[in-house]
């Protein structure tokens, strides 16, 4: 089950969809985290075909650069938004990031790890499980998506 969004959530949704819009060659995913007073810590899109990296994905840099900015890798009270739903790398990764909030915008249904195919974010057996506001801009996302793919 998701929250509500807030205006706040569809704003910063709509800075991470500008960032996925830049995102060149690749599958045009952008994520952006901010922190407990809501100011950008780091904003990337997806770099697997311009890095031949299979782990860029636009949530795992933003983790690595928040985590290097902020000396630490917990993130406590920061939220992470993405125009898409994480994958399991990426679910795992903000949950041991300590990532409070969590903010996506369209479904994957073929990899999505946040109520699509697993849940991993609100599994009850990890010990950090972060707020999720699902759907926000979720046509804007998915839209930006099949364009792509077209």
């Amino acid at each position: 089950m998701s929250l509500v969004a807030s205006p706040r959530h569809e704003a910063w949704m709509r800075r991470a969809l500008d960032v996925a819009a830049a995102a060149g060659e690749d599958v045009p995913v952008g994520a952006v985290l901010f922190d407990a007073e809501g100011r950008e810590m780091a904003a990337a899109g997806n770099q697997r075909e311009a890095s031949g990296d299979p782990t860029a994905h636009a949530e795992i840099l933003v983790l690595r650069q928040a985590a290097e900015r902020a000396g630490t890798w917990r993130l406590d009270g920061s939220t992470l938004v993405v125009t898409l739903e994480p994958c399991t790398m990426c679910a795992g990764a903000l949950v041991l990031a300590r990532v409070s909030t969590l903010v996506f915008g369209a479904w994957e249904p073929k990899t999505g790890a946040v109520g699509s195919l697993w849940d991993v974010v609100r599994d009850r057996r990890l010990n950090h499980r972060p707020e999720v506001y699902a759907g926000v801009l979720e046509d804007e996302c998915a839209t930006l998506l099949r364009d792509f793919f077209r």
